[in-house]
């Protein structure tokens, strides 16, 4: 089974006070350049990694997210998304390793990264995840029954939600947690956090709203 996790992709200002900041919610810290500038997070299902926007050679703006992937084996995902009609399915070699791209729906550029053997440059943490905490990425300007469909195809266990689909696309980092939401609030102190009927609304270091619903 090749095994395929959602992972958000946040480029910020200061990945260390990102790192924090998503440590203190209940994520978990697996791997990171030795070089500083990257490092990914795990939840019992689904990822969350971090980019020094400085250092990126894709213009990414501190606060921003993308929605990328995870996967054991490319070449076999790079198949099967082809006989599903992805004619641009492409793998190519980054610095830390190889990615396959797609269009997605509404001509959204998707990455899926090969999960990498070779650790040289990097760091690897034993953590285990907080199996009560997901990833569970809110996006607007969609459409709703598309993007289930691509998770379906590429076989990821995840919880997508959506906004309004006349808005500007857009990834907000969206967490859901089992955990009684008056505990995480109470680690967040030094953050605004404001409690709504969705959950938590905090202002994360870059200046964005992340959503923790319960």
């Amino acid at each position: 089974m090749n095994d395929v996790l959602i992972r958000p992709l946040r480029f910020t200002a200061d990945v260390d006070a990102m790192r924090a900041f998503l440590e203190a919610l209940g994520l978990k810290s697996r791997i990171e350049s030795e070089r500083g500038g990257w490092v990914d997070m795990l939840t019992g299902r689904g990822m969350v990694a971090l980019h020094d926007a400085a250092g990126s050679a894709m213009g990414g703006r501190p606060g921003q997210t993308s929605l990328t992937f995870e996967a054991d084996e490319i070449d076999e995902l790079k198949d099967r998304l082809e006989q599903a009609g992805f004619a641009d399915a492409t793998i190519w070699d980054e610095a830390y390793g190889r990615v396959l791209s797609i269009t997605g729906p509404g001509g959204v550029e998707l990455w899926i990264d090969e999960r990498s053997k070779d650790l040289y440059g990097y760091k690897l943490h034993e953590s285990r995840p907080d199996d009560r905490w997901s990833v569970t990425p809110y996006l607007t300007g969609v459409d709703p029954a598309a993007w289930l469909q691509v998770l379906e195809l590429l076989g990821v266990d995840a919880t997508l939600r959506f906004g309004p689909a006349d808005a500007e696309y857009a990834v907000r980092l969206d967490l859901t947690t089992t955990e009684d939401l008056d505990d995480v609030r109470r680690r967040l102190s030094g953050h605004q956090v404001t409690q709504t009927d969705e959950g938590l609304e905090i202002m994360d270091p870059d200046g964005e709203t992340v959503v923790v619903h319960g």
